[in-house]
């Protein structure tokens, strides 16, 4: 049986209280030790980034969606903050009276 050594290089961080706290909990849930789960944090990340895209290609998306939708509502680009929050607080993308 072959075993296969994997060599760690250490790192430090640093973590907020809460972090700490909610990565000390869930490491006593889990087994788990604190490393392992930040092990397992970076490489989450790291596949994540690889499905990511670049900022060059966000912004084409962003540049391609102009236009491309209807709200049936005149006034967006002026009363667009009302929609948002109109949006947030609610169901329904109607905006409420003007003040």
């Amino acid at each position: 049986m072959m075993v296969q050594s994997v060599v760690m290089i250490r790192k430090q961080v640093q973590l907020t209280e809460e972090q700490d706290r909610r990565l000390e909990a869930l490491a006593m849930r889990s087994g788990r030790s604190k490393a392992d789960l930040v092990r397992r944090a970076v490489d989450l990340l790291l596949a994540e980034r690889v499905a990511m895209p670049t900022v060059e290609e966000q912004r084409k998306r962003a540049l391609e969606a102009i236009g491309a939708f209807h709200s049936g509502h005149s006034d967006i680009a002026v009363d667009h903050d009302r929609y948002l929050a109109a949006s947030y607080a609610s169901d329904g993308p109607e905006a409420p009276a003007p003040e």
